[in-house]
């Protein structure tokens, strides 16, 4: 007997073997995409840690020796201007949906170290998740392929 689901509070077990071909081919598509929308999160979050690791990377390279030396200042993604570096304690971060915040060098890289890691453990639920459902999904295929191979004996 081929379930899927654990025992845990809200979910209950589906007994395949017990489902037609069509629900097994529906259940099936429903899960591949599901797993596609887990492989898209997973590279969206793959964006926004390189982004972050970036920014604290960037952060590495001001110090007092960089005051007063020119620049190029990012304006848009692809538009930037000279400019000068004056304080090399104080940085303008974006923090998201347009807002940017102003901070010390060691808040912006405290800022930075807990993003990688709040980003870093999204990623980590997310695999865990999808690697249930690939399991689900690959369960509920051998269970249609074996309903599929009996309908075909029987039907010779």
């Amino acid at each position: 007997m081929a379930t899927i689901g654990p025992p845990e509070a809200n979910m209950h077990q589906i007994d395949l073997t017990k489902l037609s071909i069509p629900q097994l081919t529906q259940l099936k598509e429903q899960l591949d995409q599901e797993l596609v929308v887990f492989q898209n999160s997973l590279q969206s979050l793959k964006v926004a840690l390189k982004k972050f690791q970036n920014s604290a990377d960037c952060l590495g390279n001001f110090g007092p020796e960089s005051e007063d030396k020119p620049l190029l200042v990012p304006l848009t993604g692809s538009m930037y201007v000279p400019g000068r570096l004056k304080d090399t304690n104080r940085v303008i971060i974006d923090i998201g949906t347009g807002y940017y915040a102003e901070m010390d060098n060691d808040a912006s890289k405290d800022y930075f170290k807990r993003k990688v890691a709040f980003v870093t453990e999204q990623m980590e639920k997310i695999q865990i998740i999808g690697l249930e459902k690939s399991k689900i999904r690959d369960a509920v295929a051998s269970v249609l392929g074996m309903r599929m191979k009996q309908q075909i004996n029987t039907a010779q």
